[in-house]
């Protein structure tokens, strides 16, 4: 009878915290920001915040999801992204916290080194503004263009003022970039659609970029839910030492922590 009522006390127990976990459902796009949350779900699920991913393909929609109130949250940008996201579409959502840093990369299938990258070579790069120009900024910092000067962190092709090899650039949805590589002679490839494309970001790419500045990945919420409290409980879930772990042993400096 003992052994009866424990149990029952157990089910109660486990309906009653089920009954009380708050569900709140985060936009993620596939690779690393999916797994990263995958990882945290758990944690958050001992503090009572129930976690649903909802994946997205590209880097538009998630943002509109989200300043709709389909999403809650979104896992997927950085702040000059999110900033010129803002500024052309007029969302009301915003950062509240920083969660991993992905040096991107530019990858190619027919040359084993960026030397080897010929004279008028086809370069992709993503044609968003924020990506595309953090890109150029790469190529820059590596001595392979320059640009005029106080281009900021959303420099155009039209601001390339010198193009020694005289590379030809071809814009493309970043998505699609891995699909390119069969296509051109080196293809600039943001992490998350790098791996899972199976490319291994330190091993395969050619130039990757140095992880500094302000590219950064973030969590984003709408501006009205940014002081409600399952925010906080999501973040202390996200900069949990578990997860700092699944981070460094999963991604292998491919992704790095930034907390």
């Amino acid at each position: 009878m003992l052994l009866r009522s424990f149990a029952l006390l157990s089910v109660a127990l486990a309906w009653s915290t089920t009954a009380l976990a708050e569900t709140i459902k985060i936009g993620v796009t596939p690779g690393p920001h999916a797994q990263i949350l995958e990882a945290v779900k758990p944690i958050a699920a001992k503090k009572g915040l129930d976690i649903q991913l909802v994946e997205f393909s590209d880097y538009v929609i998630p943002n509109e999801a989200l300043n709709a109130g389909e999403i809650q949250a979104n896992s997927f940008q950085n702040q000059p992204y999110l900033d010129n996201q803002k500024a052309d579409r007029g969302y009301k959502i915003e950062s509240v916290g920083l969660t991993v840093n992905f040096p991107i990369g530019v990858y190619s299938r027919k040359h084993k080194s960026w030397a080897e990258v010929p004279s008028g070579g086809t370069i992709s790069i993503p044609n968003d503004p924020t990506n595309g120009g953090r890109v150029l900024l790469l190529l820059q910092d590596k001595g392979v263009i320059k640009l005029k000067d106080g281009v900021g962190y959303k420099p155009k092709l039209t601001d390339i003022t010198d193009n020694p090899k005289k590379l030809k650039f071809v814009e493309i949805d970043a998505a699609q970039a891995p699909r390119a590589l069969d296509d051109v002679d080196a293809a600039a490839i943001n992490t998350n659609y790098a791996t899972q494309a199976g490319l291994d970001p330190v091993k395969d790419s050619i130039l990757r970029e140095d992880p500094k500045g302000p590219y950064v990945n973030l969590i984003a919420v709408r501006t009205a839910d940014k002081d409600k409290p399952w925010v906080k409980t999501l973040l202390e879930s996200y900069y949990s030492p578990e997860v700092k772990e699944f981070v460094l042993t999963k991604f292998k400096g491919a992704v790095l922590p930034s907390w």
